[in-house]
């Protein structure tokens, strides 16, 4: 009987003695785990670094947009000038066809008129050069004076592109047919510079068959 009490109270000993360390670390487990909580609770300063971000974007998204009215500025100004450039070129087109202006009158007087092509009359000349040897001796060749019809004018930035039909009748009793695109560079409410492709075949014709008037 003693015997036996005896390995109990061993055995007993045995299993306290085995159950300190697991006790002990438990304990330890518990306060770590208290000590680092702190970690997830919410703080004023934890708040206010996550809101300075925020703020911070405020004179970005200002510097934004005072970048970005200049430039509406700029793009409603271009719309203004081209609205105002394809009017004047339209009235020029109207005056011509209405017979009460003279269209070369929108050249500035130091403009450049090219045109493309091959032929006596293909290149690149002043004002009064173009009137001189090209628009006054086509004019001789002519019974009727050439009628333009407007297919549409288009602008972008300072230029303007006219897509246009012109009929007239020969000097010969023939109609004179072609199609023209002209190309207007613009500045203060002039060309100054003008590029004209058209059917060079169909006025190289018309040149080379019909002698001028005198």
């Amino acid at each position: 009987m003693i015997r036996y009490l005896s390995q109990i109270f061993i055995g007993t000993g045995l299993i306290g003695l085995l159950a300190i360390p697991v006790m002990t670390q438990a304990r330890t487990n518990e306060a770590d785990f208290q000590s680092n909580g702190t970690a997830f609770e919410p703080s004023h300063d934890s708040t206010a670094l996550h809101n300075q971000p925020a703020l911070d974007q405020f004179p970005a998204i200002a510097d934004l947009a005072q970048a970005t009215q200049p430039n509406q500025a700029d793009a409603q100004e271009t719309q203004v000038i081209e609205q105002r450039n394809k009017e004047i070129v339209r009235q020029s087109f109207d005056g011509w066809r209405n017979g009460t202006g003279n269209f070369f009158d929108l050249l500035a007087p130091e403009a450049t008129w090219t045109i493309t092509g091959t032929g006596a009359t293909a290149g690149t000349y002043r004002k009064q050069a173009l009137l001189d040897q090209v628009i006054n001796p086509t004019s001789a060749r002519l019974l009727t004076p050439i009628v333009p019809t407007v297919r549409g004018i288009w602008a972008d930035g300072d230029m303007v592109i006219a897509l246009w039909d012109g009929e007239a009748t020969a000097g010969d009793g023939r109609p004179y047919r072609n199609t023209y695109t002209w190309y207007f560079r613009m500045q203060n409410d002039k060309a100054i510079e003008a590029i004209a492709f058209l059917d060079m075949q169909e006025f190289n014709d018309l040149w080379a068959r019909v002698s001028p008037r005198n």
